[in-house]
């Protein structure tokens, strides 16, 4: 496969996200992330695909692969926070979700996520 496969199994994995099929969407994206394992794009997909089909502890391997890969990476703090929320890991959750909102301030989704959580 060339990287135009590869990128063509990016936007297919989008557009079922989109759509709502995650368990698909993870599907594909894993499947482009054996390929290109360096792309942190396609591991951000990856994340979200796992975390929105319940796989919580996948999508935290996923983020944390992004954060390290690229540890500018807002998103990827941001659901990284979330899945460390949902494991019951209070103190790395706030970690990650304070990180996020200092690098996007304007975000409301991570605005709200850190309130709720130190709430």
């Amino acid at each position: 496969m060339d990287q135009h496969d590869v990128y063509a199994m990016l936007i297919r994995g989008r557009d079922l996200l989109g759509r709502g099929h995650h368990h698909q969407a993870a599907t594909v994206l894993e499947r482009a992330s054996l390929l290109e394992p360096e792309k942190t794009s396609i591991r951000e997909e990856l994340a979200r695909a796992l975390y929105l089909s319940g796989q919580k502890a996948r999508a935290g391997e996923e983020f944390a692969r992004v954060v390290e890969l690229d540890p500018s990476n807002d998103y990827a703090h941001f659901g990284l926070g979330l899945c460390h929320a949902a494991a019951g890991n209070r103190k790395r959750a706030l970690g990650h979700l304070k990180i996020a909102v200092a690098m996007r301030p304007e975000s409301e989704d991570y605005q709200h996520a850190l309130a709720r959580l130190a709430g």
